[in-house]
């Protein structure tokens, strides 16, 4: 049906691999609780992009040629674990700077201007080209559920799905984070402890990225 295989079986790995924490969900919850809805959604604009790319991409035949060429995935694998490194380390860099300032009330006035030079919707697109769990998603699970009699329309069918998923549940956290942002502005030591906590995170999702295979 619609060119798909196994339709409810794919809904439910949906489900289950999108409520699941990854650096895209993270990074737009951590935006919106910083800069509100509309920094939030930002940022959810480029995940969305970045997943289109990687739909786009898995239906061109690349996910069959990174299950094929080892060397390849290693390249895009170790790739995406170094940004996400790099995004930890500056994330764990402000975390640092908010607590060394948690008692100076001019910081304040000073972190606005910080973050208008963060491009969300940049970092958001990059993290999501890097996600290891969209990658393995669009590389092992997506595949598998296109019929080979329509196979352009079984693409469409669960990108589609995807992203209708997606932008449910990245809508709740961008809604969520706002509320947490108030308190984040009254307390630099709750903001500089939930970044660090992020920037651990992003880099426990390139050590996994850094160890996964097809």
């Amino acid at each position: 049906m619609f060119g798909v295989i196994d339709l409810p079986t794919y809904l439910a790995g949906l489900v289950l691999i999108v409520l699941l924490p990854g650096p895209n969900s993270l990074y737009v919850l951590s935006v919106a609780a910083r800069r509100g809805v509309r920094a939030g959604y930002t940022a959810a604009a480029g995940v969305w992009c970045g997943d289109t790319v990687l739909m786009t991409l898995s239906a061109a035949g690349v996910a069959s040629l990174l299950q094929a060429n080892a060397l390849l995935f290693g390249i895009v694998k170790y790739a995406g674990a170094g940004y996400l490194t790099w995004l930890a380390i500056g994330m764990m860099r402000a975390a640092w700077g908010m607590w060394r300032t948690r008692r100076d009330r001019t910081a304040e006035a000073v972190e606005p201007a910080r973050a208008t030079d963060e491009r969300p919707f940049r970092r958001a697109f990059v993290v999501s080209l890097f996600n290891p769990k969209a990658i393995l998603f669009f590389v092992a699970f997506f595949v598998q559920f296109v019929s080979e009699s329509n196979p352009v329309v079984g693409f469409v069918t669960l990108g589609v799905l995807a992203q209708l998923a997606s932008v449910l549940y990245l809508s709740a956290l961008i809604f969520g984070g706002s509320r947490l942002a108030a308190a984040f502005r009254r307390r630099r030591t709750l903001s500089a402890g939930a970044t660090s906590a992020a920037g651990a995170l992003f880099l426990g999702f390139a050590v996994k990225l850094s160890l996964a295979s097809v």
